[in-house]
């Protein structure tokens, strides 16, 4: 298994990056470049090892070389799906082998994707879901990182008392995070770019200091 070259690096505030369910070819990663994009962020599976469209070790090294930085965030289930602590501890050791499958050194943040929980399901078995997530990445060597997204079950305060310290804002209306607040914001573009659907993304650093972890050259 080959690492990917590069550094893992605190992302600056105000970076633009995108998010995209496409594989990214070298051209298309300069062409990013050039409009003045920083970094992108594509799939893992849930499953192993990592399904046709979502990120390869060779796609990983296109957008390295094309000069954007990288991070890897999981697909999340269909719209209505029930997480349980099983299923946490089992998509969690899955994003942690395909990140590695993939090259992604240590201390990079690795994203879960929370949205479309079911509605009903409880808030503890959210929070079992995530925090047995959590876990499976950290002993990886990863830095996990949640994605709060529409229909995330869980208010402002329960995410904050998750083991997470990286928080991805989605485009929605998603809760805050009291104390930390985000240190990644999406939003909405209405056409493709450089052929390519994507949602915009910018860094900030939160209010205790901390920043996105990504993979650069």
């Amino acid at each position: 298994m080959t690492t990917l070259a590069g550094t893992v690096q605190g992302a600056p505030a105000q970076s633009l990056g995108f998010d995209a369910n496409t594989v990214i070819t070298l051209a298309t990663a300069q062409a990013f470049v050039s409009e003045g994009y920083h970094f992108c962020l594509r799939y893992l599976s849930r499953g192993t090892p990592q399904a046709s469209g979502d990120l390869s070790p060779a796609e990983a090294n296109n957008i390295l070389n094309g000069g954007l930085a990288l991070m890897p965030v999981q697909h999340v289930s269909a719209e209505g799906w029930v997480p349980t602590a099983a299923l946490g501890s089992s998509y969690g050791s899955n994003a942690a082998t395909n990140a590695q499958a993939i090259g992604f050194p240590p201390g990079v943040n690795v994203w879960l994707d929370l949205e479309g929980v079911a509605s009903g399901t409880s808030s503890q078995a959210i929070i079992d879901y995530c925090t047995n997530w959590y876990d499976a990445v950290a002993q990886a060597g990863y830095v996990p990182g949640i994605y709060v997204g529409a229909n995330c079950g869980l208010s402002g305060n329960q995410l904050y008392d998750l083991p997470f310290q990286h928080y991805w804002q989605s485009l929605s209306n998603v809760p805050s995070i009291p104390n930390r607040g985000y240190q990644m914001v999406q939003s909405g573009v209405a056409d493709p770019v450089n052929g390519v659907s994507i949602d915009q993304d910018v860094t900030e650093t939160d209010n205790e200091g901390g920043t996105v972890l990504w993979l650069a050259r």
